[in-house]
């Protein structure tokens, strides 16, 4: 591991300007992905900036229905809250599916959207990855493809030497869950506040697989917003994976079907950032759910897909299995009508 400083500011303001003002500084929350790239030598700041006790750890009902979740909420206890669990049962499924509980424990809202690939040549360090050393490769096209995009990439044979070249995909299980309920995240910035849109926070590699977001060096999140569903509205989240706890997402799947017949849908496991199906969202506007239209919304909204070859088989399999876990997703939150 790298020597680096730390510090512990005494406001966000603090941590945003110490940040902003150094180009090898980091923010440290729960810590759960820094501290193992840290380890890795994935991850090799000057210094690292302590803002765990910074951000609220509350979460506040709003005027309108929905809530404010501050960026020092963990997962364990954002999975427990009873609004959550009554109002956003997408979101509690969605935590309680991933990691671990002592992880859960402390892992936070404002970190786990930020969390990086685990893709197995991003965390190998004597390997070529365009995410981890622009510019260098990738070194996943044509090697073990089993976990890797299916959508949102330059095709099937992409240059594994180019340098906007990436198939990695996004790790969190929350972040999906919070797409399909267009959560609205706050930054505060060396500019000041902003809103983000969550569907907006998550980039594709485009000419830079380096960025995982939209976000500034020196922006911070320091809360998300649930807006509120409509009445009668149902959610669910589903992941399908290797063995029952502590695995990622080949393919998983966060649907809400609000009171006003409107569904939206998105999808882990299977891009550089939690994919909202909006394609499917368009077709299936104001028609019956039935699995013969959910099954053909998918199919137009994957005609899109670029499954790769590898070593292992590649992932082509993603491409019928998220076709059939929205199609049951969605076929069980219609039964619950």
């Amino acid at each position: 591991m790298k020597p680096f400083s730390y510090a512990r500011p005494a406001d966000v303001a603090e941590a945003v300007r110490t940040v902003a003002t150094e180009p090898g500084a980091v923010f440290l929350g729960g810590g759960t992905n820094l501290v193992d790239h840290l380890k890795l030598g994935v991850a090799r700041p000057e210094l690292v900036v302590d803002v765990r006790r910074l951000t609220s750890r509350a979460v506040v009902d709003l005027e309108d229905g929905g809530l404010r979740i501050g960026a020092a909420v963990t997962n364990a206890e954002l999975a427990a809250d009873r609004r959550v669990r009554e109002r956003y049962p997408v979101l509690a499924q969605a935590l309680l599916s991933g990691a671990t509980g002592q992880l859960r424990n402390m892992a936070t809202t404002g970190g786990n959207p930020l969390q990086r690939t685990r893709c197995v040549y991003f965390q190998d360090v004597t390997t070529a990855c365009n995410k981890r050393e622009p510019g260098s490769g990738c070194t996943a096209v044509g090697g073990s493809t089993r976990n890797h995009a299916i959508l949102g990439t330059p095709g099937v044979l992409p240059d594994p030497t180019a340098a906007e070249t990436c198939i990695a995909t996004h790790p969190s299980d929350m972040a999906v869950a919070l797409a399909a309920l267009d959560a609205l995240v706050h930054v505060q910035g060396p500019a000041g506040e902003r809103l983000v849109p969550f569907p907006e926070l998550h980039r594709l590699p485009d000419d830079d697989p380096s960025r995982d977001t939209v976000l500034e060096h020196g922006e911070l999140i320091t809360a998300i917003d649930l807006p509120p569903l409509a009445a009668g509205a149902r959610s669910a989240y589903r992941k399908v994976r290797d063995r029952a706890s502590y695995a990622f997402a080949l393919v998983s799947v966060a649907a809400v079907v609000p009171g006003d017949g409107e569904i939206r849908l998105a999808l882990g496991g299977v891009a550089h950032k939690p994919w909202r199906a909006r394609r499917a969202e368009e077709i299936l506007r104001g028609a019956p759910l039935t699995e013969h239209a959910v099954r053909g919304a998918m199919e137009a909204e994957l005609t899109a897909a670029q499954p790769q070859p590898g070593v292992d088989g590649g992932n082509g399999f993603k491409i019928p299995l998220v076709q059939r876990t929205v199609v049951a997703t969605v076929r069980d939150l219609a039964l619950e009508a």
